[in-house]
């Protein structure tokens, strides 16, 4: 607070619709990065719900920028299909290690036979 004391402001730059755009550029370049890299189902798992949550918030971004609030609607129906995936997915891979004892998705052509 000296600052305001002294008269001087900090420096104030507005958050608009850009930022969040870029935002969620960078977060699923994130996650399409780690979905492509990485072998642990587990990592991969999160990477996609990383993903799911960047069209989230770009949805909201529109939402904002445009001025309608159907997009917000839609972003609350993608967090209901998010949450019944993170059930289903975590499923998948306990199973998927009481099996093969690993969560690498390289083993999994050991569950062919």
């Amino acid at each position: 607070m000296a600052g305001v004391a002294a008269g001087k402001r900090g420096f104030y730059m507005p958050v608009n619709s850009t930022h969040y755009l870029f935002l969620s550029l960078l977060l699923f370049s994130i996650g399409i990065m780690g979905t492509l890299m990485r072998r642990n189902a587990i990592i991969i798992f999160m990477c996609i719900e990383l993903m799911l949550n960047s069209v989230n918030l770009l949805l909201v971004a529109f939402s904002k920028i445009f001025g309608d609030a159907n997009a917000q609607l839609f972003v609350f129906f993608i967090m209901v299909v998010a949450a019944a995936e993170v059930a289903v997915g975590l499923a998948i891979i306990v199973m998927m290690y009481r099996k093969v004892h690993s969560v690498d998705i390289n083993i999994l052509n050991r569950l062919k036979h």
